[in-house]
This record gives C-alpha cells, sequence and structure tokens, in this order.
C-alpha cells in the first residue's frame, strides 16, 4: 500500500527545514561575525586610504603620449606639485620609460625663493635622479640681483645639471632690454659656476626675442601636443612636451621632457 502525506504534513516538514537553515546561518553569523565586519572595516579603510593618500602611486602609464624615438625623459617641477615622494619617481618605470632628470625651479625674481626647493634638490639626489635648478626670470627686475638670489640659494655639486634661465615674459621691456639683462644674468651665473646655462623658453619668445643672440646656449624649449618642437632654424636640446603628465609620488599634473640625445651624451652636461 503507498502511504500520501497530508498537505498539512509537507508544510511542517518545510517550516522544520527552515528553522533548521535558520539556526545554522544564525550559528554562523555567531561565530564568524566579528571575524567578517573585521575583514570588512579593514577593507573599507584601506580603500580610503589608496583614494586619499595613494591615488597617484603604482600608475600603469604617464597619462600622456610620450613621443616616440627619446631614450632619456624627465619632469621639472616646483612647490605648486607639493611634498614629493622621490623615491617613487625614481622607481616608475613604464616599458622601459623612467625619470632620468629633474629641474626643479629655486628662485624668481630679486627676492623669492621656492618654498620647496632645499627638500627637492636634497630629494632628488638621494633617489639617483640627476638635478638641476631654475631661475625664473624678469626682464622687468635688476638682472645682477636676480642673479645674486640664485647663486645664494643653489649650490651645485659634482654631477648636477647646468643652471637654467627660465625666460619667458617680456613685462613689456624692449627686445633689447630683454636680451641685455639676460646676457648679463647669464654671464654671472656662469663666472660663479663654471657652466654655461640653459635657456629655457617657447618657439615664439625664442624668435622674437633670443634668436640673434643665443645660438651658442643649449636650448630647452618648451611646445606641447606636437610631434616635435617647432624650431626648425636651430637644434635644441630639451623638450618639454606636456604639463599634463601623472608621474608615481607627485600628485597633480606634471611637466614632462625628453633629451634629444643619450644618457651618455647628458652626463657630458653635468658638473665636474
Amino acid at each position: 500500500m503507498v502511504s500520501v502525506r497530508s498537505s498539512s504534513g509537507k508544510r511542517k516538514t518545510r517550516f522544520t527545514r527552515l528553522y533548521l537553515i535558520g539556526g545554522l546561518v544564525f550559528l554562523l553569523l555567531v561565530i564568524a561575525g566579528p571575524a567578517i565586519y573585521r575583514f570588512g572595516v579593514s577593507f573599507v579603510r584601506s580603500g580610503f586610504s589608496f583614494s586619499a593618500a595613494e591615488q597617484y602611486h603604482n600608475l600603469k602609464n604617464f597619462g600622456v603620449e610620450i613621443p616616440p624615438g627619446y631614450k632619456v625623459h624627465g619632469i621639472d617641477v616646483s612647490h605648486h606639485q607639493g611634498k614629493i615622494n622621490w623615491a617613487e619617481v625614481a622607481a616608475m618605470d613604464v616599458k622601459g620609460i623612467k625619470i632620468s632628470f629633474a629641474f626643479i625651479k629655486a628662485t624668481e625674481g630679486i627676492t623669492r625663493q621656492d618654498r620647496h626647493f632645499a627638500r627637492n634638490w636634497k630629494k632628488t639626489r638621494a633617489a639617483g635622479i640627476l638635478r638641476g635648478a631654475y631661475h625664473f626670470y624678469h626682464p622687468s627686475r635688476d638682472a645682477a640681483k636676480q642673479a645674486q638670489n640664485f647663486i645664494n640659494t643653489v649650490k651645485l655639486e659634482k654631477g648636477d645639471l647646468p643652471p637654467v634661465l627660465d625666460i619667458e615674459v617680456s613685462n613689456r621691456r624692449s627686445k633689447k632690454e630683454i636680451v641685455e639683462g639676460a646676457l648679463e644674468w647669464c654671464r654671472i651665473v656662469e663666472e660663479h659656476y663654471g657652466m654655461k646655462p640653459i635657456i629655457y623658453t617657447s618657439p615664439g619668445y625664442y624668435d622674437k626675442y633670443l634668436a640673434d643672440d643665443f645660438e651658442d646656449f643649449t636650448l630647452w624649449i618648451a611646445h606641447y601636443e606636437q610631434d616635435k618642437p617647432r624650431m626648425h632654424h636651430r637644434r635644441w636640446q630639451f623638450w618639454q612636451h606636456t604639463d599634463k603628465a601623472t608621474i608615481n609620488g607627485i600628485s597633480g599634473g606634471v611637466d614632462l621632457n625628453v633629451w634629444n640625445g643619450s644618457e651618455a651624451k647628458l652626463r657630458r652636461l653635468l658638473k665636474e
């Protein structure tokens, strides 16, 4: 004879199973709940820590297109980049592309010094990155006093890159005044360090003010979003090709540069 279970009996069996499952789940939560809670808190905290403090670390690329054909790359920075983790900068390696050199803002005008220069200057060398210092030049201010401001701030050592004159504003001065002042700054700085300064500028500024008098200076040109700088009439040595690069250890956009030659050739510029 076949036994037939009533509908009420089936409901009782299902309820019994649900009670048993519910009890097991409750027991597991009691036992494992604290561990799950600690894991959740740790995960959330680590997530917030990453987004707040490490969002620019361990990147997969520079965030911009890298001009092909150049083997030596570098950056230039000032206090605008905040506190830089130079060890992170030095460790960055994207398909063999590394940061080999850095130019650091030292001074501006006759009285101003970059507030992060001393730290950047020290940390760059400790990280094994070739370092150089630059002065933002104002044609409206006394050139000799500007040179002295730079000399008082920057102590070059063996293995450092030459001083840089960043000249990109006219301050409503004539070409004659701009050229005479810039040449005086360069003369004083070269006499002090025994190194001919590098000139940093844009193609337009160079053509308008500097082309006739600075042909024998190492040229660092700033020209963005181009296949190469618009400098067909003379050779350039450094090219600042973007101001929007993303670099490990630095928060925000950074100027990225290439050196037009081999690393061995770059090292010939260094202070002996």
